[in-house]
Formats: C-alpha cells, sequence, structure tokens
C-alpha cells in the first residue's frame, strides 16, 4: 500500500494582498499527476486545507473538482482532517456525499471514536490499514473549565486532554486492527515539541495562553506512521524517519523562497513503512532581495537580465534614509514582469523609533492584543488570564454561527 502525506494547504491565501489561484489550481494539479504516476492508494491531507474559514467561491472550485478528479484516479482513499485554520462545519458539511467517493472528512471529534478511525480496505475488500484521523483539537474538545484556574492548570490540563485523547483513539483502532501485520497509521495537527519554524512561516499560536508544544512521548508506540500538520517546514519528529511534518507544500512568505517544499511517500510491507520525499514543484518565484541601495540595484538588474517574474521583498540595509525607496524600485521594474508586493526600510523605521515597517494586515489579531497590552503596560502577572480569555474568545467567536 502506497500512501501520500501532505498537509497545510492553504488553499485562498494570499501574499500581501496578491491573490495566489492560479498557484493553487497548478499545486492541486499536480498532486493528481503524481497520485496517477506513483499510483498512490491513499491521500492524507493533515488540516488548513483552507487559509480561511469561510474560503471564497473561487477556492471552494479548485478543492471540489480536485476530489472529483481523484475519484477517477489510483486513488482509493482520501482522509481530510480540519486544521486550526479550518472551520469544522464547513469542512464536513459535504461529508455525506463525499463518503460515496470514499473521501473522508473529519472536522472535530465527537462521542464515538468510530468517527476518527477509519478501516482502510483494498479492492477486494481485505483490510489493508486502519487510521485514526484526529483533527485539530481545540481547548474546549479537551479540557474541562472550573473557576479559579491558574494558567499553568489550564495548560496541565490541557495538555492531558490531548494525550488521553490521542492514546483512546490508539487503543480503539489497536481493537479494530486485529490482523498484526496491518498498519497502524495516526493523523494530528498539533506542535510537537522541537518542531523547527522560522521568521515568516505563517505558523499561528494553537492554544490558549501559549503555544503548547506536545511531547513525542504523547504518541503510543503501535503507531507505524505519524502524519502530522501544522509546522511549514518538513521535518522529522523526535528524529524518527516514520513520525514527520510533510510541511506547506507552497511557500507561505517571501522568507520561504529559497526552502524546498515536499510532499512524504510511504510505501508499506506489512507494517514496515519505506518512507521517502518528493520535492514539490515552485509554481511561483519568490525572492528577497536584501542589503544597501547598490546590492539592491545589481540583484535586480540580474532579474530583469534573466526576464524573471519573481514576486519580490526588497529589504534595505543600508546607511541612508531613503524615504522614496519604494518609488525608485519602481522605476527600475517600469517595464518588467517583476512584481514589488513588500519593502522594508529598517534604517528608516528605526530612525522613527519603530523597530520594523509592519502593518495591521501584517499582524495576527492576536498580536494585535499584545501590542495593546504593551500599550496600557498591563502587568504581566496579569497578562496571562488576560491572553488565555482573550483566545478562548476568538476561537469560540471564529467557530459560531455568526462567523460561519
Amino acid at each position: 500500500m502506497k500512501l501520500l502525506h501532505t498537509s497545510d494547504w492553504h488553499l485562498g491565501q494570499t501574499l500581501y494582498g496578491r491573490k495566489r489561484h492560479e498557484e493553487f489550481e497548478r499545486l492541486l494539479q499536480w498532486l493528481v499527476a503524481l497520485i496517477d504516476e506513483r499510483h498512490i492508494d491513499a491521500l492524507l491531507v493533515a488540516g488548513d486545507v483552507f487559509d480561511t474559514t469561510v474560503p471564497g467561491y473561487e477556492v471552494q472550485k479548485l478543492y471540489y473538482r480536485f476530489l472529483s478528479q481523484l475519484a477517477r484516479s489510483s486513488c482509493r482513499h482520501v482522509i481530510i482532517t480540519a486544521g486550526n485554520h479550518d472551520s469544522p462545519t464547513f469542512l464536513e458539511a459535504p461529508r455525506e456525499l463525499l463518503r460515496g467517493l470514499d473521501v473522508h472528512v473529519i472536522g472535530s471529534i465527537t462521542d464515538r471514536l468510530d468517527d476518527e478511525v477509519l478501516v482502510l480496505r483494498d479492492r477486494s475488500g481485505q483490510v489493508e490499514a486502519v487510521v485514526c484521523a484526529v483533527p485539530f483539537l481545540r481547548d474546549r474538545d479537551v479540557r474541562t473549565v472550573e473557576a479559579g484556574e491558574t494558567a499553568e492548570q489550564k495548560q496541565h490540563k490541557l495538555m492531558t486532554g490531548i494525550r488521553d485523547h490521542y492514546q483512546a483513539v490508539c487503543q480503539y483502532a489497536e481493537a479494530k486492527r486485529h490482523e498484526r501485520q496491518i498498519p497502524l497509521i495516526v493523523m494530528g495537527h498539533l506542535l510537537a515539541a522541537g518542531g523547527q519554524t522560522y521568521d515568516g512561516d505563517g505558523v499561528r499560536e494553537l492554544y490558549i495562553g501559549s503555544l503548547v508544544q506536545l511531547p513525542a512521548t504523547l504518541f503510543p508506540d503501535a503507531i507505524d506512521y505519524l502524519a502530522l500538520g501544522h509546522l511549514h517546514l518538513p521535518q522529522r519528529v523526535g528524529g524518527s524517519e516514520t513520525r514527520r511534518y510533510s510541511g506547506a507544500p507552497l511557500a507561505m512568505g517571501l522568507g520561504e523562497s529559497q526552502r524546498e517544499k515536499q510532499v512524504v511517500l510511504v510505501q508499506f510491507s506489512g507494517r514496515a513503512a519505506q518512507v521517502s520525499t518528493l520535492s514539490v514543484p515552485c509554481f511561483q518565484d519568490l525572492e528577497q532581495v536584501r542589503g544597501d541601495w547598490d546590492d539592491i540595484v545589481v540583484r535586480l538588474e540580474q532579474l530583469r537580465a534573466e526576464q524573471s517574474s519573481a514576486w519580490l521583498e526588497v529589504i534595505y540595509e543600508g546607511n541612508s534614509l531613503m524615504p522614496d525607496l519604494r518609488d525608485r524600485l519602481q522605476q527600475i521594474l517600469a517595464g518588467s514582469d517583476l512584481l514589488l508586493l513588500r519593502t522594508r526600510n529598517h534604517r528608516l523605521f528605526t530612525a522613527m523609533g519603530w523597530d520594523e515597517q509592519q502593518t495591521l494586515d501584517e499582524l495576527s489579531h492576536r498580536e494585535v492584543f499584545l501590542r495593546c497590552l504593551d500599550r496600557y503596560q498591563i502587568p504581566d502577572e496579569q497578562r496571562p488570564d488576560l491572553l488565555a480569555a482573550y483566545d478562548e474568545i476568538s476561537l469560540t467567536d471564529a467557530h459560531s454561527p455568526a462567523a460561519l
């Protein structure tokens, strides 16, 4: 059995206001072709299918067209779980219809472990794998609220609730596996301890109060392959070959312009998993150009000579203030296919008392709230409870009927 592990598509994401519809379309076309070429039996999508809880009409068209194309491919099973960006209600709305195409969508947990434990069968009807499809676990899914709890107590209960849920699901799956040589596959969307992130990768905080890092020991030893989502950098969990983040298949920021993107191919022989990675093509060139003015001019002229159509972020690090930086850059780029998305003028904004050039569009709602706490000089001892309350309200509001 061959499976393809991917996650964090973030369909509908914009890059500094620039729509990426063509990139997403080409990515999904590439995935369909890859699945046919490699004779993939199962596709796992471990969360953050969409970038927002209510994706636009054109984005939905791409998604459903992709699923209908897979129904005519070699892929027998598609399993999609919700991430922290996804709306569980929206993702699960067509669940019964998609099940007819052997597409399984798990948006949130229920009282029935059967909803998360899927028994996959081959064309002859024989069981070929058992999959624990665990969606992003929200605070309200795994923790009961008690009056007077400290932030540390809330965090401990949250970690305990997540651990207990994974153990319960895996134990239930073990009982369904029967044959010892049937692989057990687990999907999740979370931050494992030691996970690597980097500036501008688009990863947002997951859980209430602070970013909860979950130890690798959270996952039972019986798992034959662990397919995780949330981190955009492809990586192993605890150095294990069979416990991985596939990473986002497209760059989520201009800082990722030189990073290779991957999907993970897993081939089972009994319970033994042979794991390899496949590079995702670049569907839109991104370029960060940085340095003093002369360095920037040289690099832009090189890109023009190459007839590049890259999207650009220019980071000016020279000593002169250069308040007309953007106008100068536009003059150099005029008549080319290069597109300037963003400029950062460290020298000018340092002189103005700013640490960096940022707009509200570049800040998450939580970052704005944190800056408000700084602005009004809220004491450190009050911040954990205020942040916990803010995050709880934000998560609840984002998935209320009115928001959907």
